[in-house]
């Protein structure tokens, strides 16, 4: 593999005169698509890997210069052994947590390439290999231009540069052991490099190995790069809001083959059954429900404590009709827990803020701390939910989430999270009997909407969608669980005790 950099000519210069030429213009035009991205709504993401000493900092000041510092944020992306609290969350958290809003431009100095060019052998790297591939293709899908450069410079131009920063009394500092270990297995660094580039270059993600011994052809290199790639991006844009525009909304998905096949793959005609096959009438009496409860929720209390020792995080998901009684079931299952080792977060609709990122972005910013538990009062699932139902996302957009759902929980299953997702279902009936007495009770009425009511007429519609949904997100490591929720005793003892059962296999007890 090491192939790959001997075939790359380092001699490559760019004169003086001829920079100060090409330069300007190219920086003019740098700016100027800016603003056009920032107007399309475009996010940018531009990430910057290198050897040591092969000029990220200066390369990267070079690519700001032209750009309004309102519409860039410069992120420098530490090691995970450089901040030992990040342990206690799934890898990929760290950097969801850091991609740039629509119309933004984020510049990576270091990126999630950390993942696997700090360790080389250390862990699996296959798995960190499909975890970046699945960050960059949803990113990517979800209208992110993504640019990566490598910063190229043969091993004796790095011994010059890493002895003068080390000679120079300004900057020894900059200067360690591990720089100079990577140029001492500068060999085995380039396979490793080779290898990374050859598992993630994609069309969606591509590399561009930058020459970089000569300053002045490096940054032409970069802006050039940087600048034909918003301008494809651009076009693309345009030809998709022409098409709507021509044809209907619609168009946007017509347009694009990767949409076809993901609506081919997944489009098939569900009816509902599994639902409709539910036995409602399932009961629990009170005195019973009273005993239940009581025994449950100490072996809860005790779980927390034990989940908390080994380090293992739990995902809780409620989902289900409007008053099916997801929050009683919650109230219940954390009634006697450590407060301080859970949080509940009632998912509402995005705010302006999070619309303007990758909609998975605020469930992987809110997944619990290593050892604590994160309970979710409707979840991500709105996507292929109220989203798909309402409207709220194109068909292409809805159909693909399945798959980015199940690749997020894959990820925290094998981080080592306990993942448990429940949908609560009621019939017509007593949904419209609860409605009834919110109503009447004036402790209630809040819980009553418009919405609530306007959802009701879309049941059809929603029990259509959450068939879909289970049928393809459950899987082995993330199973959906159906509560018989009409009799709430039943439907609070039920879910307790799955998360009870499932929390002792999960630790081994």
């Amino acid at each position: 593999m090491l192939d790959m950099f001997e075939k790359i000519d380092l001699s490559r210069k760019l004169e003086k005169d001829e920079f100060k030429k090409i330069a300007p213009l190219l920086q003019e035009r740098l700016g100027d698509l800016q603003r056009k991205a920032r107007d399309a709504g475009m996010p940018i993401m531009i990430v910057f890997e290198g050897w040591e000493a092969s000029g990220k900092g200066t390369l990267m000041n070079e690519l700001i210069q032209p750009l309004d510092p309102r519409g860039f944020r410069v992120h420098y992306v530490h090691g995970d052994g450089d901040n030992p609290a990040e342990r206690f969350w799934p890898p990929m958290r760290r950097f969801w947590e850091i991609t740039p809003p629509r119309g933004q431009i984020g510049i990576y100095s270091r990126s999630w390439y950390r993942l696997v060019m700090d360790k080389p052998g250390e862990g699996d790297a296959a798995e960190a290999y499909e975890n970046i591939s699945s960050f960059e293709r949803q990113l990517a899908q979800d209208g992110n231009l993504i640019i990566k450069f490598f910063l190229h410079i043969g091993k004796k131009e790095q011994k010059r540069r890493l002895k003068k920063l080390d000679d120079d009394r300004s900057s020894t500092w900059r200067v360690s052991e591990k720089e100079w270990a990577q140029n001492e297995r500068y060999e085995e660094t380039a396979k490793l490099v080779a290898e990374v580039v050859q598992n993630t270059d994609r069309s969606h993600a591509p590399w561009t190995i930058v020459e970089a011994e000569d300053r002045r052809y490096a940054i032409v290199k970069i802006l050039t790069t940087v600048i034909r790639g918003v301008e494809k991006a651009l076009e693309r844009c345009a030809i998709k809001k022409k098409a709507a525009a021509e044809i209907g909304a619609e168009a946007t998905e017509a347009i694009s083959e990767a949409d076809r096949a993901i609506i081919a793959l997944t489009a098939d005609p569900l009816e509902p059954s599994v639902l409709k096959n539910l036995d409602l009438r399932k009961q629990l009496p009170e005195k019973e429900y009273r005993k239940q409860l009581a025994e449950l929720q100490d072996r809860m209390r005790d779980l927390q404590y034990r989940l908390y020792a080994a380090r293992r995080p739990m995902v809780i998901a409620f989902e289900g009709p409007d008053a099916a009684g997801k929050g009683g079931c919650i109230k219940r299952l954390t009634q006697k827990l450590d407060p301080r080792g859970y949080q509940v977060a009632p998912t509402a609709s995005p705010n302006d803020h999070e619309r303007a990122h990758h909609y998975l972005r605020r469930f992987w910013n809110a997944f619990p701390k290593a050892g604590h538990i994160g309970i979710y009062d409707r979840s991500w699932y709105g996507r292929v939910l109220v989203e798909r139902v309402e409207g709220f996302a194109a068909e292409s957009e809805w159909r693909r989430a399945f798959g980015e759902i199940n690749e997020m929980e894959g990820q925290w299953h094998r981080y080592g999270c306990i993942i448990l997702k429940f949908w609560l279902q009621i019939d017509e009936d007593e949904q419209l009997a609860r409605f009834r007495e919110r109503e009447r009770n004036p402790e209630k009425t809040w819980k009553i909407t418009e919405e609530d009511w306007r959802n009701r007429e879309k049941r059809r519609l929603y029990e259509e969608a959450a068939e879909e949904m289970m049928l393809r997100t459950s899987t082995t490591f993330a199973p959906w669980t159906l509560v018989e929720a009409n009799d709430k005793y039943y439907a609070r003892i039920k879910a307790l005790r799955k998360t009870v059962e499932a929390t002792e296999k999960a630790l081994g007890l």
